[in-house]
């Protein structure tokens, strides 16, 4: 799920992004979640995980995305929390 939801941002796919969040903590309006023009998302490297696996109700998922802002490189870290709603994994949102 998590390289999913990078791909479909990096691609501009936000019907994707907005589809896999959990609609308790997603933004109300897709219109939030616009490409913005000087932002490329160019890599993912998926740093641990836990969870997740055919019998879990929930998984977490630390990753790094690289991109470039202006021209100039920069990256987000964060350690994701997924669950299963309605049999599908959905992103829940950054664990603290």
């Amino acid at each position: 799920m998590m390289r999913s939801r990078f791909s479909a941002y990096a691609l501009g796919r936000t019907d994707h992004v907005f589809r896999t969040w959990h609609p308790e903590t997603r933004p109300s309006d897709p219109a939030e979640l616009a490409d913005d023009p000087n932002l490329r998302w160019v890599r993912l490297e998926v740093l641990g995980m836990s969870g997740g696996g055919m019998f879990d109700a929930e998984g977490t998922v630390e990753f790094r995305a690289h991109y470039r802002e202006g021209g100039k490189p920069g990256v987000m870290q964060e350690k994701s929390r997924f669950v299963r709603s309605e049999g599908q994994w959905v992103y829940w949102g950054p664990l603290a």
